[in-house]
Formats: structure tokens, sequence, C-alpha cells
């Protein structure tokens, strides 16, 4: 496949073309946050900036302070219901959403007209990095609640020139029926949500290769997408190449795999992208991601924590994209980091594992502290015949791989939950 650009000119620019590009963005960016906007204003005034022309390098930029989200959650507990992140009056936004809440309490967070523009460019360039464009009809197995998920994906189908197909306020079948009959080319979900389907599908005897015309797949709000044993599953499924996606609700949609499939590329047009060693702060090529988006004034977010662990590539892509890549996609949540007598454990690297046996249908993972030790247990539910040797076989598979014994135990089939959005495997009862 050719690759498809939304914005060539930024998307392939050499490092200096996308430097001046950024530090204009940051300085139009700064000047309208000083002017007007209570809570950055005074984070940049207390860093000794009070003029937009102050910041003449990244480097000036990167001598701003740190955004984490507790400050957010703060000020928003603070000066209910918005918070006073906001550098325009309140009549002039026109979207409200808010935060999943996987990780505490949720985000509200609001857009006005541009800003939701610029979201739809956002998307745009994912859908363009995964070929997908003006000819698809793109589904989304969504219910488009107050989570922004999708809802920005939608705009982005619009933006491109694709038909876009609500799935809200229809059920699993349901929504497969109407992707059928509508010939929809193109799937967005979560990727627990796309092996989902694939269960349906087989009970209701719907071979998704052959009876759909779908030939691309969006996957967000889950590492999923970017695990080798999850996407060959999701592909194997639908007959479909999968593209991972990554974003926030209170970030912007800030990463795509392209068609060479080697890494998720970071949107550094819109993004001014840093990674940091979480414990130091210091720049660092694989640590933590702190993002700023550098065209969604109304409510921005600069220099902020994500909390995600990536390793970044910085070589140009076959593709011909220069920039940045996350090998890996989002590695893991730093704060889901599971540390288990000793050992640190992301999840996704438990995902890898499961995902890697085919016969596996869900999992669930509990750890708790049993006689002040702490136990690991891995719940499958497993297809086939004599499911117990494929249990025995992942038991030391996972001990071996991730240096820890662990309990793994069969659990009956369809009791375990399945996920349209983030899916929540974890339980650690030892947070108790």
């Amino acid at each position: 496949m050719q690759t498809t650009f939304f914005n060539r000119e930024i998307e392939t620019a050499n490092r200096d073309e996308l430097t001046r590009h950024q530090i204009a963005r940051m300085q139009t960016l700064v000047r309208e946050v000083l002017a007007s906007n209570s809570f950055y204003g005074k984070k940049i005034r207390d860093a000794g900036i009070h003029d937009a022309r102050d910041i003449k390098s990244v480097e000036d930029f990167a001598c701003l302070p740190f955004t984490k989200k507790q400050e957010l959650v703060d000020d928003q507990e603070a000066h209910l219901p918005f918070g006073t992140n906001l550098t325009y009056p309140i009549e002039k936004y026109i979207r409200v959403h808010q935060t999943s809440g996987t990780t505490g309490k949720p985000l509200r967070w609001l857009d006005t007209r541009e800003s939701w523009d610029w979201w739809a460019r956002c998307w745009g360039a994912v859908y363009n990095g995964a070929g997908i464009g003006a000819q698809d009809r793109i589904f989304f197995a969504f219910s488009f609640g107050p989570f922004i998920g999708f809802w920005a994906a939608w705009a982005g189908s619009e933006k491109i020139g694709a038909l876009a197909i609500s799935g809200g306020a229809q059920d699993s079948y349901q929504r497969l029926r109407n992707l059928i009959d509508l010939q929809a080319t193109a799937l967005c979900c979560t990727p627990s949500y796309a092996l989902h389907l694939g269960e349906i599908a087989a009970k209701e005897k719907i071979d998704l290769p052959t009876q759909t015309q779908v030939r691309r797949i969006v996957v967000a709000g889950e590492p999923g997408g970017s695990i080798p044993g999850t996407k060959a599953r999701i592909e194997e499924a639908w007959g479909a190449k999968l593209t991972d996606h990554t974003g926030a609700t209170e970030v912007g949609a800030h990463g795509f795999t392209c068609i060479a499939e080697k890494g998720v590329h970071l949107n550094e047009g819109e993004f001014f992208i840093e990674v940091i060693d979480p414990k130091t702060g210091k720049p660092a090529d694989e640590g933590e991601l702190i993002i700023t988006n550098l065209d969604r004034v109304g409510s921005p977010i600069i220099r902020y924590r994500t909390g995600d662990q990536v390793k970044l590539n910085r070589a140009p892509c076959d593709c011909g994209r220069t920039f940045a890549r996350m090998e890996g996609g989002i590695i893991g949540r730093i704060d889901q980091m599971l540390i288990v007598r000793g050992v640190n454990i992301f999840p996704s690297a438990i995902e890898a594992i499961v995902r890697s046996y085919p016969q596996v249908q869900e999992f669930a993972v509990v750890v708790d502290r049993i006689e002040e030790m702490d136990e690991l247990e891995l719940q499958v539910e497993v297809a086939g015949e004599n499911p117990q040797a494929v249990v025995d076989t992942i038991a030391r598979d996972a001990s071996h791989r991730l240096g820890l014994r662990i309990s793994v135990k069969l659990a009956t089939p369809e009791t375990l939950p399945r996920f349209e959005l983030k899916a929540r495997r974890i339980t650690d009862k030892r947070k108790k």
C-alpha cells in the first residue's frame, strides 16, 4: 500500500524545519495563555516567562514546569465545574467531554470550535497513516457517552471525507449485522472489543474475513494494538490490518501506526514530545512520555506527565515520515506497573504472553498478599480440547518470561468480563 499523508510537508519535514514549526506554535500558545488563562498563566509567570517572545527555542519551553493530573483534578474540585484551565469565556466553548476515570477521578474537558477542528486534524493523520481515506466507510463500535473516545474519531472521519456509521445504542450482534449490511470498510473500537466481536461472530457463524468488507481496524484505549499476540489475533479474526492509535481526553490524539508498522508515530506537527526518566525528571529515550498540545489553545496541556512508559526511536521511518516513534507503542502505565516479590511487571507483558495462545478467549489478573507474600494469579478462559494442558503450558511460559512463579487457573467459559471501552483486567487487592 502506498503511503498517504494528512500533511506531507510537516510529516516529512527535517528536524530543523519541524523545530521552527513547533517554536512558532509554542509562542502563539504562550501568548494566548498569558493573556487570559488563570491556571497556566500563573505557572508560566512563576517560571519567569512573562512574554511569548521569551520562548526562542525548545529548550526555553522545556524550562516551564511539568503539569500533573492531580493538579488538574484539584483545580476542578476547587473551581467547579470546569476549573480555571480555560483561555476564553465559557461562551466560546462548544463541547464538553470527560476522561474515562480508569486512573482516578474523571476530568471534564472543554473544547472551542477551533480546538475541535484541531482534534479532527489529529484524527485525520491517524486515518491517513492507516491508509483510510474518503473512499472508506468507518463503523464506530462505541456507545457515544461522555468519554471523548471516538467522538473525535467521528469528527476526523468527516475531515477526511469518509462515511461515518454509528454503532451507538446497539448490542454486539446488531453492530456486526449493521457493519455487514452497510458494507463498512474500516472499524474503530478498543482491542478488547475487536476480539469480543470476533467471539460473537464465531458463535453466530459469521465468517468476518469473507462476510464483511472491513480491511482496516483502528484500535485505541489500550496497549493491545501494539502487542504482537493481540494484534495477530485481531487481524486473523477479521482478515484485516490493524492500526494502533494513542491519545487521551486531556491531551489529544497524539499517536498512530503507519503502513510500515514499525512503531507508533508521535504527531510532532501538533504536539511537542519529550521523554524523561520518571525518577530524575531528566531527558531520556526510554521513560515517561511528556506531551504539550500545540494548537488546543482554549484548554491546553503544557508539559503534561502522561504516566505512560515509552521507548523512543527518532530515526526516519520507511513510510517517509520523520516523526519520532514509540517502539511497541505505550509499554504500560507507570502507575499501573505491578511489583510482585521485587519483580516489575507491566500488564502489557502479561497480555503479550496470554495472547500468544490462540485457545485463550479472555483473561484476568488478581494480585494479593497471602501470609505476607505477594501472589499473582492469572485466570484464563480456554477453548478447545484439553484446556488444562494449555493452562499448564502458560504457567511455565509466564514464569520463564516474567522471572516469577505465578498461579494460572482455568476459568469457566464466558465468566470473565468483556469490555467495550478500556479493559480492566487487573485487580490488585493489596491496595485495599
